[in-house]
């Protein structure tokens, strides 16, 4: 069986050449509006391992300590367009709501082993997960993770196996900083529109609402409250 050839985890023989190649063919299809995930996917920086069933907990050890070395090469070289995603080898036939309890179960689990490991919370953004200012944090950095799944509603969140992607806080404020985020925010938009036939009414500026109601790629209420609880000392 063929292994990754990421340079960060040459390691993980468990990150095979199918669950890499489905990713990667899903990311280039000509409609798939995402331009960031684009640019990752041509720059090679687009890491992929496999994992076990998104509802169980037997990875979850060894996904934080990829996400640990993806944060350490970032720090080491900060360049754009740096994406983590973790494809599970199943069960694909989890529905929406299904799909987005098991996606909080690995956050909690994983946030969890960050505090485990002594690992500081990125005090750019919030761990309260109501607040419009909130973000994910491993390694002291923050992330924004965007669920895939067979039966997500969205054609963009559509894909052949569990998946969650981990993307760093730190490229959206350097886009904003570099007055490149909003051009980059628009051209998914309506790229997603033509794929869709509408815009996810699920997206939002960071710092207007909580980015957690995005996730899973489910669309959710006003009602709806996230199940994550950030154990650490700010907890």
């Amino acid at each position: 069986m063929p292994i990754s050839t990421s340079p960060l985890f040459p390691w993980t023989h468990w990150a095979d050449g199918e669950h890499q190649a489905l990713l990667h063919a899903h990311v280039a299809e000509a409609a798939f509006p995402c331009v960031g995930a684009k640019a990752a996917l041509a720059r090679g920086t687009l890491d992929v391992m496999a994992a076990d069933r998104i509802d169980s907990a037997w990875d979850d050890l060894r996904i934080h300590d990829s996400l640990l070395t993806f944060t350490a090469a970032y720090r080491a070289e900060p360049t754009l367009f740096r994406s983590f995603a973790v494809v599970f080898d199943g069960p694909d036939d989890l529905d929406e709501a299904g799909f987005e309890g098991c996606l909080w179960q690995r956050i909690q689990s994983l946030s969890d082993k960050d505090v485990w490991r002594g690992q500081p919370y990125d005090d750019r953004v919030s761990h309260d997960p109501d607040s419009p200012h909130f973000s994910l944090s491993f390694g002291g950095e923050g992330f924004f993770v965007v669920g895939l799944h067979p039966q997500a509603s969205r054609p963009a969140r559509r894909f052949a196996k569990p998946t969650l992607v981990f993307n760093l806080h730190d490229q959206f404020e350097r886009l904003r900083a570099d007055g490149r985020y909003e051009p980059m925010r628009e051209t998914i938009l309506a790229r997603d529109e033509r794929y869709a036939g509408s815009r996810n009414p699920m997206l939002a500026r960071h710092g207007t609402v909580s980015e957690a109601r995005q996730y899973s790629g489910r669309v959710v209420d006003t009602e709806w409250r996230c199940p994550f609880d950030y154990t650490g000392e700010n907890g």
